[in-house]
C-alpha cells in the first residue's frame, strides 16, 4: 500500500522519527504510538498505512527510549531446555504467536538442561529489561527465585502443575499421569517393568514421573528397583543404548516405559535389531505423542501432552499480569492417553 507522500533524499539523510511516520501515513503521532505499543489496538486500515510508512521510511523505533518512557521493553524472555524436542518447539511457537498478537517480541534461550547456564541466561535477560519471563519446570535454587523477586516482573513456570505451588505454574501433574499409566499397565498383567528416562537430578518432571511409577507399584505390592531404570540423554540412539544396558542386567522386561517418544523410538529400533518382537515379547510406552509416534512400527502407545496449550496459557497469564489484571496463577491443562499397537496385555506375550 502506498504511503501519503514520497520521502525525499534529504529526509532519508537525517534520523527518521515517529512524526515522520505519522506524516507519511497521514495519521496522528498518537495513532502511530498506539500502533507501536500494540498493533492490535488500531484498525486494520490504519495498521496497513502505518506499516507501509515504516517500510517506506525504513524507520527503526528507538526501543531503549520507549522502554525508559513507558518502563516497558515490550520484550518477553523464555528459557527452555532444548529446541531439538518438538515438545518445546511447539510450546514456544504458540507462546510467541500470542505475544506477537499483543505487540510483544520473544527473546529465547535454551539451557541444555544446565541449571547454571539457565541462571546466567535469566540474569542477562533481566539486565536487558525483559518485561516477563517463561521458564520450564520449578527445580532451581533459591538464588534464582530471589533474583526473579528482586526484578519484580511476572514469570511463570511451565510443564508442571501443583495446586499448592508458591510460584505461578502451567501444566499437568507428571506424578498423577504416570501413576495412571502404571495402574493400567498393571491391569494388563505386566509385573516385570523397566523405565528408560532422563536424569531426575536436573529435571523435576522426570522425578515426578518416577514418583508416580513407584507409588502405583507400591499399591500393588511391587517395587521399582534401581537396576530396572536406565537414565539417558533424550536422543534416539540413547534410547537404544538404554535398552541394551537393561538387557545386560538381567531378565528381559515385558514392558518398558520411556520418558519421551524419541527414547521409545530408539528402544523399538534396538528391539528389532535383537529380534525382540514388539509388542508380542516386549510392550513399549512413550511420552509426548510427537507426530512420529503414530507412524512408528508398530504405532507407539504414548501420553499426549498439550504442547501448544501450555504455550498459549503461559502467554495469556503473562500478558494479563502485565496489563494489571490478576489471572489464576496455577493453570492445569489436560493430557490424553494414546494406547496403540506397541502395548498389549502381558498374557499375549
Amino acid at each position: 500500500m502506498a504511503v501519503k507522500h514520497k520521502v525525499s533524499r534529504r529526509s532519508r539523510s537525517r534520523s527518521v522519527g515517529i512524526s515522520d511516520v505519522a506524516a507519511a501515513a497521514g495519521v496522528s503521532t498518537a495513532s502511530v504510538s498506539r500502533f507501536m505499543h500494540n498493533p492490535m489496538r488500531v484498525s486494520p486500515k490504519l495498521r496497513d498505512r502505518v506499516e507501509a510508512a515504516i517500510k517506506e521510511l525504513n524507520y527503526i523505533p528507538h526501543r531503549a527510549g520507549r522502554a525508559l518512557a513507558s518502563r516497558q521493553s515490550l520484550i518477553v524472555g523464555a528459557i527452555v531446555p532444548t529446541l531439538d524436542n518438538a515438545i518445546f518447539s511447539r510450546q514456544v511457537m504458540a507462546f510467541q504467536q500470542n505475544l506477537r498478537d499483543a505487540g510483544y517480541t520473544l527473546l529465547l534461550a535454551t539451557s541444555e538442561y544446565n541449571p547454571e547456564l539457565e541462571f546466567r541466561q535469566a540474569r542477562v535477560m533481566l539486565e536487558h529489561g525483559v518485561d516477563a519471563l517463561m521458564l520450564v519446570g520449578q527445580k532451581r535454587g533459591s538464588e534464582f527465585y530471589e533474583m526473579l523477586e528482586r526484578a519484580t516482573i511476572p514469570f511463570i513456570t511451565t510443564w508442571i502443575y501443583n495446586k499448592h505451588s508458591i510460584y505461578p505454574c502451567c501444566g499437568f501433574s507428571h506424578e498423577t499421569a504416570m501413576k495412571r499409566v502404571v495402574d493400567y499397565v498393571l491391569e494388563l498383567g505386566h509385573r516385570n517393568i523397566c523405565v528408560v528416562t532422563g536424569f531426575a537430578n536436573v529435571n523435576d518432571r522426570v522425578a515426578a514421573r518416577l514418583k508416580g511409577i513407584r507409588k502405583a507399584l507400591k499399591e500393588h505390592g511391587l517395587e521399582l528397583q534401581q537396576d530396572r531404570i536406565a537414565y539417558s540423554e533424550y536422543t534416539f540412539d540413547a534410547g537404544g543404548e538404554a535398552l541394551a544396558r537393561l538387557l545386560e542386567k538381567g531378565e528381559r522386561p515385558t514392558a518398558i516405559l520411556c520418558g519421551n517418544d524419541i527414547l521409545a523410538g530408539g528402544v523399538l529400533t534396538e528391539a528389532r535389531k535383537r529380534n525382540i518382537k514388539v509388542p508380542e515379547e516386549l510392550s513399549v510406552m512413550g511420552f509426548g505423542d510427537l507426530d512420529i509416534a503414530a507412524q512408528l512400527d508398530p504405532p507407539l502407545s504414548t501420553v499426549r501432552t498439550p504442547k501448544a496449550e501450555i504455550g498459549e496459557a503461559a502467554a495469556t497469564y503473562l500478558l494479563d499480569s502485565l496489563a494489571g489484571r490478576k489471572p489464576e496463577s496455577r493453570i492445569e491443562v489436560d493430557i490424553k492417553f494414546c494406547w496403540r499397537d506397541s502395548f498389549v496385555r502381558a498374557s499375549k506375550q
